[in-house]
């Protein structure tokens, strides 16, 4: 990769970065494509991989939030029945 399209990689990275810590999402996403184009335009063989495997990527993502959302459903019932003591015996049986 040319030292240009480093800096380019650089800047925009670290313009993400200092905009999504001043709660700026818009324009840190912003940035951040800049510097995911830039990438993606130096290495397509290797983003095309990645753009093919996304879909398994998200089914997994999905089914992991799905089961922490039964997860909490039932932590929550459990404390509503019987307090302390009823979450425990939940979690444990």
């Amino acid at each position: 990769m040319d030292s240009w399209k480093k800096a380019v990689v650089a800047g925009a990275v670290g313009a993400a970065t200092v905009l999504f810590l001043k709660r700026r999402y818009p324009a840190g996403v912003l940035a951040a494509g800049v510097a995911l184009a830039v990438v993606a335009a130096e290495y397509p063989d290797k983003f095309e991989r990645v753009r093919r495997s996304l879909p398994d990527y998200f089914d997994r993502g999905m089914r992991v939030m799905e089961m922490a959302g039964r997860a909490g459903q039932r932590i929550t019932d459990a404390a509503g029945r019987g307090g302390a003591m009823g979450v425990w015996d939940e979690i444990g049986g």
